[in-house]
């Protein structure tokens, strides 16, 4: 079996090849496009032997040369940084390149426990709702820059203009930005911030107009994982945001797996007899940040987790330790509906792993 390690950039991939034993024995560099993930293939190919890959940040920079290789089947695992850098600081020579990052991805995956590591799977339906959720994402920022700049030239032109705006996003509002004039009339620099206020109310009409489009076509791709919503807390829209979290495909061995990647697996710090337990900084935090959402909805609305929290808290937790617990608690229900939503039990042998940025 050759390992193939590689590390990919935005315009170039480098890649080692190492053996059962973790020799060297063959290296390659290349552009990082569909010419490149060829001819990557072809040279691999050449190796004469059956192979795996382990790509640094195989959803980001190495995503499409991932998807190249999966769709060809070959085995292609996705490899943190994390790991690689703690390889790095044991290595005898801590120094950096491209070619020793390529090889050190290559020695994680001979290190680790075959299975361990997460495979990356083909790109499906929770792909394209994780590019609708993206650009949704976006453009509410957008949003939020231009109401800001708006409120700003608003306050020069037309002081106590809330009571005339109560929000800036309304069709009513927009249709009077648009032909907005200033009050009384106006001097030239007046007349410039009048200006400016069409300007942006245009483009945050616009940017509204784009963002409940896509809501629609988030909302029906998300009827495909309908059990999502069975959970308290949960819409449609929040229930493609979980999906597209989540996959593609089913790549979690339990639902201890999902709750270490969302990182709300408690870690233990028990000490002299006293059970205690830390927050988990780990793990895909935009994950984290929903199942936080789902708790707080849940902890607001719900009797059954108001009751379980206050069994929590007689059992001698702290508020924050309830909370957590709630947290496990909710991940566990996601993964539950999870599986519901591909009729069928996990399959895949992928573990929990870090999200975290890749440079």
């Amino acid at each position: 079996m050759i390992t193939i390690g590689v590390d990919p950039h935005k315009r170039v991939n480098e890649a080692r090849a190492l053996d059962a034993q973790g020799r060297l024995v063959g290296q390659w560099r290349g552009d990082n496009d569909r010419a490149g993930w060829q001819a990557m293939s072809a040279w691999a190919a050449g190796l004469g032997q059956e192979r795996q890959y382990a790509v640094e940040c195989a959803w980001s920079y190495g995503r499409g040369l991932s998807q190249h290789l999966v769709r060809q089947g070959d085995v292609v695992t996705n490899i943190s940084p994390h790991l690689t850098a703690g390889g790095r600081r044991r290595a005898r020579r801590p120094d950096k390149n491209d070619g020793r990052d390529a090889e050190a991805a290559g020695r994680v995956l001979l290190a680790e426990p075959p299975g361990s590591l997460p495979l990356v799977q083909p790109e499906d339906e929770t792909t394209e709702l994780a590019v609708l959720n993206n650009e949704r994402e976006t453009l509410k920022g957008q949003s939020v820059a231009i109401q800001n700049a708006l409120h700003g030239l608003l306050s020069d032109l037309e002081p106590g203009y809330q009571q005339r705006f109560k929000s800036l996003k309304t069709k009513g509002s927009l249709a009077v930005l648009v032909a907005y004039e200033a009050p009384g009339g106006a001097d030239g620099v007046q007349a410039v911030r009048a200006a400016s206020v069409r300007r942006l109310a245009e483009r945050l009409r616009l940017t509204v107009e784009h963002m409940a489009a896509l809501e629609v076509m988030i909302r029906e791709r998300a009827q495909r994982f309908a059990p999502l919503v069975e959970q308290d807390g949960v819409d449609w829209l929040r229930a493609a945001q979980i999906a597209a979290r989540l996959g593609p495909g089913q790549r979690f061995r339990g639902e201890a797996a999902l709750a270490a990647m969302a990182g709300t697996a408690p870690i233990e710090t028990s000490s002299a007899g006293t059970v205690r337990h830390r927050l988990s900084r780990s793990g895909d935090r935009q994950l984290n940040a929903i199942v936080h959402g789902i708790a707080l909805t849940q902890l607001r609305y719900s009797d059954e987790m108001k009751a379980y929290i206050t069994r929590r808290r007689a059992e001698g937790k702290t508020f924050p330790e309830a909370r957590r617990a709630v947290k496990r608690f909710i991940a566990r229900r996601i993964y539950r509906n999870w599986v519901k939503c591909w009729d069928e039990q996990p399959s895949c042998p992928a573990a929990p792993y870090s999200t975290s940025g890749c440079t």
